[in-house]
């Protein structure tokens, strides 16, 4: 089950359509606490998957921000290091 969905604004380039689909996926999976539907909500699930994608573009289309855009890769090695020193690794001895 997801835990977290990702920050799509305000980045340069901008959410790809693949990015809005994930989090979109991940938002219905966490709401209705399903992973992987049954054959019988399996329409439903990817209808409601879709709008939310709908919505979160349009969201991302029109939200003003003042600030700069984020860079990718520099976020991406900020959490790292985040992770890296949340979860050290640790040596192993042969």
């Amino acid at each position: 089950m997801c835990r977290n969905i990702k920050v799509l604004s305000n980045f340069e380039p901008p959410a790809t359509q693949d990015e809005v689909r994930a989090a979109s996926l991940q938002f219905v999976r966490k709401v209705s606490g399903s992973t992987k539907p049954s054959r019988a909500n399996g329409a439903i699930f990817d209808r409601d998957v879709d709008e939310v994608s709908d919505v979160v573009d349009r969201l991302l289309q029109e939200l003003v921000t003042p600030g700069t855009p984020r860079d990718r890769e520099e976020e991406a090695a900020k959490a790292s290091a985040r992770s890296e020193k949340r979860f050290p690794k640790t040596l192993q001895t042969a």
